[in-house]
């Protein structure tokens, strides 16, 4: 799926089964609850802490997908065509990053 098709999904899904959209802060909120969730995954699976018994049925890539819904859904109502976003980022880290991280001792094996 492109990026832009997912975006219209999200608004088709938003419009139709969801109503309207939470206003922008509500969606920013949730953005951080949801990278908290997937956090915690995270720390639990890579990290140095253990699971609970509560985490043990955690779901990495639906977390990561429930990030992204409400990226897409605060790209949607601030006018953000993600994929023009995306494309442009990656250039300007392509140019500000062209040796910088080849040059990064602590990147060395």
């Amino acid at each position: 799926m492109e990026i832009k098709e997912a975006q219209n999904k999200v608004d088709q899904w938003i419009k139709t089964t969801g109503v309207r959209y939470f206003n922008e802060l509500t969606n920013m909120a949730i953005l951080t609850e949801e990278v908290g969730e997937l956090a915690r995954i995270i720390a639990r699976k890579y990290g140095e802490q253990s699971f609970k018994e509560s985490d043990k049925d955690y779901n990495m890539a639906d977390e990561m997908a429930d990030v992204l819904w409400v990226l897409i859904c605060l790209a949607n109502q601030t006018g953000v065509d993600l994929e023009e976003a995306l494309i442009k980022n990656i250039e300007k880290k392509s140019l500000r990053d062209e040796n910088r991280h080849k040059n990064n001792p602590k990147l060395k094996n």
